[in-house]
């Protein structure tokens, strides 16, 4: 970014895309007004991480760091990614789940500065207005929430702010996307948390929340001002009630480019656990049977992902879809039940079963997997009953933050005795079971959506389709070492997600050149495209 003639002097220490700090050297300090400002002595980069990782260190709370890092984002966007991309393994807990959402619950009490757009629902007809204060021309990706279901915790009205905010930043520091084709959104419809309602730091509309014709209508102008001025953008949904996101993804996903990562990408990170698990307990995927634990959009969309990718390699549509089964509140979704549309592929010719336990016995899956948002529903004996009927039980306790899951990673190898090839929504620990090590894998849509990103940015995709999820997930897989399935771990170590993401999203930007989606022509070598296109935080020249 090019400084302004108002960049300089005090404001450039306040402007976040060109700010420094204690980097700018002696010319620069000369050049823009900035001598006196700043302690004499100029640092290098690499020292203001350190000291940045010094006082982080000196924090024992989370929210805290969470904090610390939101005000470095606000002053300094170039240290806050060489911060988050030193250590992204370790900085993803606190700049996304499960810190983000303590910070998502407390918006309101913590609020430091403003970030992103916020669209209220009573500026309809006036959406395109407001979208255009935001300062950037070409933005490239929005992540957009209405704030009603957010993570496992609900509704928190324009306190889900949090979450764009966050799932952009890991597309920056996991995948090199530039922080400045991103922007975060809040539209916000209202809230019927009555907590939030009463609240006198409330920051959002103190009304309950808006439905029907008139939400849809505004969702219609939001994609029309968005499409209109930034041509080349990708929207991602996140975090909206099921049956709100069903029909938006629905209605958009043919007509521009966009995806709903909570369906999408959490299917194909679901898909790339499968994939890879099945190195350790052999078979195909032809041949296995899913049970899932909820019944809403992230479970179908699991299940449909994986009944496409049963279907490429040669299972008939109908019986693809009949190796998943799904389970909810109210037992085994069956023939007798009143379901919604997008659940009827999935409903089962028997009597109604009420048990969870029940259901594997009768199912006799090879896999389960939690997206219930309901903790301590694998029961010891769930596990134990999938441990008996399969000698390497797929256990997949899918829901987030730590909180929801349905085990921890020591419930389920410990009532396996060990057989459980596990892997989880939210980080947990290693654990040893009869003197064997085990390292749970986090099942983390982080392995999707940044790389998903980059091929979009890097290719200028017309659309994102369902393919583009079965190729990730592969991608993904293939990238679990022997060395890895040997402790269990069935997803690659987050401490090298960069070049985990850039390799999937090469192999994804690959397939949208082929399907001719690309709106770019293609290079000779789509990894040099995409290593050429990757985000590097390093200060740059001001002119």
């Amino acid at each position: 970014m090019a400084v302004e003639a108002m960049s300089r002097g005090y404001a450039l220490l306040r402007d976040p895309h060109s700010n420094k700090g204690t980097a700018f050297d002696s010319n620069e300090r000369h050049e823009y007004g900035l001598e006196g400002l700043l302690p004499p002595t100029p640092t290098s980069i690499e020292s203001q991480v350190a000291r940045i990782n010094a006082q982080l260190g000196a924090l024992s709370d989370d929210l805290q760091k969470y904090l610390l890092l939101s005000d470095l984002q606000a002053r300094n966007e170039t240290l806050y990614y060489a911060v988050l991309m030193s250590d992204p393994a370790g900085f993803m807990p606190l700049v996304y789940t499960p810190t983000v959402g303590e910070a998502c619950q407390k918006f309101d009490h913590i609020f430091h500065s403003a970030r992103g757009i916020y669209i209220p629902i009573s500026s309809k007809g006036n959406i395109r207005k407001l979208i255009s204060n935001w300062p950037q021309e070409d933005v490239r990706f929005i992540v957009v929430t209405d704030g009603e279901r957010i993570l496992g915790l609900g509704d928190l009205g324009v306190g889900g702010m949090g979450i764009p905010i966050g799932k952009l930043s890991l597309y920056t520091a996991c995948a090199g996307v530039p922080p400045e084709v991103c922007l975060p959104v809040t539209l916000d419809v209202g809230t019927n948390n009555s907590a939030l309602l009463e609240d006198p730091l409330y920051l959002g509309l103190r009304h309950d929340r808006i439905r029907g014709d008139e939400y849809h209508a505004f969702i219609d102008e939001f994609v029309a001002a968005v499409t209109d001025l930034f041509p080349k953008c990708c929207i991602q949904w996140e975090d909206f009630a099921n049956f709100n996101a069903i029909p938006i993804l629905s209605r958009f996903k043919t007509k521009v480019c966009t995806y709903n990562d909570d369906i999408q990408g959490t299917a194909s990170v679901a898909l790339a656990g499968i994939y890879a698990a099945l190195q350790i307990t052999g078979g195909e995927l032809i041949d296995q049977r899913f049970l899932f634990l909820g019944a809403g959009s992230a479970a179908t969309g699991i299940a449909d992902l994986i009944a496409q990718a049963m279907a490429m390699e040669g299972l008939p549509a109908a019986e693809a879809r009949g190796r998943s089964s799904l389970f909810d509140v109210g037992g085994l979704l069956v023939g007798s039940r009143a379901v919604k549309g997008f659940q009827k592929p999935y409903l089962v010719d028997h009597e109604p079963v009420a048990d969870f336990a029940e259901a594997i016995k009768l199912l006799r899956p090879t896999a389960i997997i939690g997206v219930s948002t309901v903790p301590k529903l694998f029961t010891k004996t769930v596990i134990e009953t999938m441990a008996a009927i399969n000698d390497r039980p797929i256990i997949f306790p899918y829901s987030n933050p730590t909180s929801r899951s349905e085990c921890t990673a020591e419930e389920a190898y410990t009532w396996s005795k060990g057989k459980a090839v596990f892997a989880s929504g939210s980080p947990f620990p290693p654990v040893v079971v009869d003197g064997r090590r085990f390292v749970p894998g986090q099942g983390n849509n982080v392995y999707i959506f940044p790389a998903m990103g980059m091929a979009v940015y890097a290719t200028e995709a017309k659309l994102v389709t369902d393919d583009m999820f079965i190729v990730a997930a592969k991608a993904v897989a293939e990238q679990v070492g022997q060395d890895s399935l040997d402790l269990g771990l069935i997803y690659p170590p987050q401490s090298k997600i960069l070049e985990a993401s850039l390799h999937v999203a090469r192999k994804i930007a690959e397939h949208i050149f082929d399907a001719g989606l690309a709106n770019v022509e293609r290079p000779a070598d789509v990894g040099q495209l995409i290593s050429s296109k990757a985000y590097k935080p390093v200060y740059r020249h001001l002119n």
